[in-house]
């Protein structure tokens, strides 16, 4: 198997095109920093899809007419909420029945030493500042969505375009064949 994949590896064949334009005497225009990218070709914006996303969460997706994300994100958003909630009030019930102990009551939770209780608060708060964390990590990801839907926006994807994978098998010598692996993409 790895003689396989060694044999697709060196059967890849690499074809450059060679130039013989004198490209060294044209001069290339340095990069400004003040020079915007054009979107013009591009069916949607991908820089109104980021701020309306940023603005409010699913805008960017209504805008590149992916409105069935919008459910799908905010129930991450309410089911986060509800952990956040969750945890923090596992937290603040331990961390109060630690301070109890502390002051020499230990009604609350009666099988857990000092020990117990610390652990607890420990991972509570750990479970809760985790939620917090995906909550940020959730509302990113919108605004990465909306952006990146809005670039591909203009992608190709008829049928016009085929990839195939197909066996190769190449004589480099009158002894000496090698079999491997070819991925083709056609344009048609």
């Amino acid at each position: 198997m790895g003689l396989l994949l060694l044999g697709i590896f060196l059967n890849s064949s690499v074809h450059a095109q060679n130039s013989t334009s004198s490209t060294a005497t044209e001069k290339t225009k340095p990069a400004q920093a003040d020079e915007k990218p054009d979107y013009s070709s591009l069916p949607k914006n991908p820089r109104k899809a980021t701020l309306l996303s940023a603005v409010l969460p699913g805008a960017g997706q209504v805008y590149n007419n992916k409105a069935w994300k919008v459910p799908l994100l905010y129930a991450g958003f309410m089911t986060d909420i509800y952990f956040i909630g969750y945890n923090n009030k596992r937290y603040q019930t331990f961390r109060e029945a630690l301070f109890a102990f502390d002051e020499g009551d230990n009604s609350q939770f009666p099988s857990l030493n000092r020990d117990g209780l610390v652990r607890n608060v420990d991972y509570w708060r750990q479970n809760r500042d985790f939620t917090i964390l995906l909550l940020v990590a959730i509302y990113a990801l919108n605004i990465i969505d909306a952006n990146v839907d809005a670039h591909l926006s203009g992608f190709d994807i008829s049928d016009e375009l085929a990839l195939k994978i197909e066996p190769k098998v190449e004589t480099f010598a009158a002894s000496n064949t090698q079999m491997g692996l070819t991925l083709k993409l056609k344009f048609k």
